[in-house]
């Protein structure tokens, strides 16, 4: 019989968080609180630029953002948000989406599998993924319990389990 696998990725839907910045926008531009203090949030090549007129109100922005992120089912462990940086007279903070998984964290997965997962599963990095398999079914199973289990600082997705 052959091995049943899947793979561990860190993969963010682009669109739902270009939706989500979308959302927060219209939010900002419609709400009483923002208005007149020259709020803003938009897309600076890869990174997302929130800007207010002050630390709180650009803290406040950064907040609806990540509401609209949790309500689009993207995990918060994706979003790597700045302290926000005074620039002339205008607060800004940088935040940028992380994606894949870093050698780093995936042999922190892997062995994590190898300690405390059931024996005979086999955990092997592929750039930036993790490929799990095992001749039962059920270990896989029992392996995205425990990974769900954990409290780890990136976000992880199960995907093609066969």
């Amino acid at each position: 019989m052959a091995d049943s696998s899947f793979d561990i990725v860190s993969k963010v839907d682009r669109q739902e968080v270009d939706n989500a910045l979308n959302q927060t926008s219209k939010e900002i531009s419609q709400r009483f609180d923002f208005k007149n203090i020259g709020a803003h949030i938009g897309w600076t090549g890869e990174q997302i630029e929130m800007r207010a007129n002050s630390e709180e109100r650009v803290s406040a922005i950064l907040d609806v953002l990540q509401g609209k992120l949790i309500k689009r089912g993207i995990s918060l462990k994706s979003l790597d948000a700045g302290e926000p940086k005074v620039s002339g007279k205008e607060y800004k903070i940088f935040a940028s989406i992380q994606e894949g998984i870093s050698q780093e964290n995936a042999k922190k997965v892997s062995k994590i599998i190898r300690d405390e997962g059931p024996k005979g599963v086999k955990a092997q990095i592929q750039g930036e993924e993790l490929r799990v398999s095992s001749k039962n079914r059920d270990d896989l199973q029992e392996i995205i319990a425990l990974l769900k289990g954990k409290d780890l600082d990136f976000a992880l997705q199960y995907v093609n389990y066969r």
